[in-house]
């Protein structure tokens, strides 16, 4: 009984052994930590690259890449001293097309952002040919031009390029909506 039992025990010994030499234990394991190795190296690599595009997007990655591709600021910009001038514009109170008898208003308060301080009074000069472009401009719109975000990009679009036709030699970067309101 005592030889079975010793026999027992080397078999037991032996089959253990048996897998840890050929690797087949240690292999499906080895395998699954690889592959979950690649697959949150996978996600990193995913995650920066999302990082980045989003940042790119959102203009964050702008003065790294001015400074890379060596768009050095000239020394009187003051754009690139990060100077940044607003004025606000009176509120503008305009009756809309809409081509039966409703009538339907459009109140809108909006302010621009010059170039510099010094363009404040080459808007203040230019204000009353500024307001007529927008009246005029403003006048013709539908309720329908105005719905959405890309209503609200070429309404501003068409409101910059107005604005800098009218104040030609002062610069207008944008123009920011501080209030509209149609009824």
């Amino acid at each position: 009984m005592a030889d079975e039992d010793e026999d027992e025990d080397e078999d037991a010994e032996g089959e253990g052994e048996g897998e840890g030499e050929d690797g087949e234990g240690s292999k499906p394991s080895g395998s699954g930590s690889n592959k979950k190795l690649f697959i949150i190296i996978g996600a990193a690599a995913l995650l920066v690259i999302g990082g980045i595009g989003g940042a790119y997007v959102a203009g964050l990655l702008d003065p790294i890449i001015e400074a890379v591709a060596g768009g050095e600021p000239a020394e009187g910009d003051e754009s690139a001293t990060g100077v940044t001038v607003f004025y606000d514009l009176p509120e503008l109170l305009v009756n809309m097309n809409t081509g039966g008898r409703k009538s339907t208003f459009l109140k809108i308060r909006v302010a621009l952002e010059l170039q510099k301080e010094g363009d404040i009074a080459k808007i203040e000069e230019m204000m009353p040919r500024i307001i007529d472009n927008f009246q005029v401009y403003l006048r013709e719109l539908r309720i329908e031009d105005l719905k959405g975000s890309a209503g609200m990009y070429r309404l501003r679009e068409e409101l910059l390029t107005r604005v800098a036709a009218a104040a030609a030699p002062a610069q207008v970067k944008d123009v920011l909506f501080k209030e509209m309101l149609v009824q």
